[in-house]
């Protein structure tokens, strides 16, 4: 009687890890795909960053050419 009293309480302790394991990887895909997500955000974030700086040194050459022309005129 005591024999099948441990075999329970065994049987019971396997099925609560493996509902852990099942929840746990859950969990990770979750994770796994969230980080899937933000990477691809990242990226699109440092091309748009990556444009930003493009356009910003073409704004700064068109301010010395203007500069430059100022100048030639005044002198």
């Amino acid at each position: 009687m005591e024999e099948q009293s441990v075999l329970d309480k065994l049987d019971e302790k396997v099925s609560q890890i493996l509902e852990r394991q099942i929840s746990l990887k859950g969990e990770n895909e979750a994770m796994r795909n969230e980080l899937i997500t933000l990477r691809a955000q990242c990226e699109l974030k440092d091309g748009e960053i990556e444009k930003l700086s493009d356009a910003n040194s073409m704004k700064d050459l068109e301010i010395e050419e203007i500069v430059s022309k100022i100048e030639s005129i005044l002198g």
